[in-house]
Order: structure tokens, then C-alpha cells, then sequence
């Protein structure tokens, strides 16, 4: 009885990971593809409004992505991994692989607002080549 009452725990808590990933998740794919149609107002509506605020225009963020970040602009494959509160911080994990076949994981800062979830930032670092 007590085994059947941590896996019907653990089901739950696994359950309820999975569904908070679920509209960040959405969110970075939506931009991700905004980027590849070259749709920089999508993709720029994404981001928070510190980020908008920073850039100023969708023209400039999208030529700041484009030239610092070609792996979230071009990817050829988009892998998500985990999603983890750390303190006030929602991170969402993405494995970007570029057209060289090096990979990336990229931490996506999430920010829960009123209008639904923006982007607050990323940080990008290689993580190998793939095959």
C-alpha cells in the first residue's frame, strides 16, 4: 500500500513538471519560428519588456540575434529539456543544434506575467558536436 501511495505522488508531481513546461515551451518555439519567416515583430513580441525596452526596435533585436546568436536564428534542430524554478527564476533548457551540427543548450529565462509567458533572457553555450 505504501509503494502504491509514492507512486501516485510521484505521478502527480511528475504531471504537474510536465504541464508548467507546457506554454513556455510554446513560446520559445513560436519566436524560434518567427526568426526562421524573418518575422522579427513575432519574434520581438516574445521578449520581455526589458529586453523590448533594451533594443528599441524588433529590426535591432532581430540584427542582434542574427549576428550573436545564429543557432536560436537559424536552428536545424530544436530539443527541449528541462524546466526548473531556481528561486524567483524559471529556466526552460533547449538543445539548439546550428547547420555545422554543433550543438548548443540554451537557458531560456521565462517570466510569468499577466499577458502570458515572455522571454527575459538566454544564455547560450556549446555544448559539442553532433553527428
Amino acid at each position: 500500500m505504501r509503494n502504491y501511495i509514492v507512486l501516485i505522488l510521484l505521478f502527480a508531481l511528475s504531471s504537474g513538471v510536465r504541464a508548467n513546461d507546457t506554454e513556455p515551451r510554446a513560446v520559445i518555439s513560436a519566436q524560434i519560428e518567427a526568426f526562421q519567416a524573418n518575422d522579427l515583430d513575432t519574434a520581438f513580441s516574445f521578449a520581455a519588456p526589458t529586453i523590448q525596452k533594451m533594443f528599441g526596435t524588433a529590426k535591432r533585436f532581430g540584427q542582434m540575434v542574427r549576428s550573436s546568436y545564429p543557432m536560436v536564428w537559424r536552428p536545424s534542430d530544436v530539443r527541449f529539456g528541462s524546466f526548473v524554478v531556481e528561486g524567483e527564476k524559471q529556466v526552460q533548457t533547449v538543445y539548439l543544434t546550428d547547420n555545422t551540427g554543433s550543438v548548443f543548450v540554451a537557458s531560456y529565462v521565462m517570466l510569468a506575467t499577466d499577458t502570458g509567458w515572455q522571454i527575459g533572457g538566454v544564455f547560450v553555450k556549446q555544448a559539442g558536436v553532433g553527428a
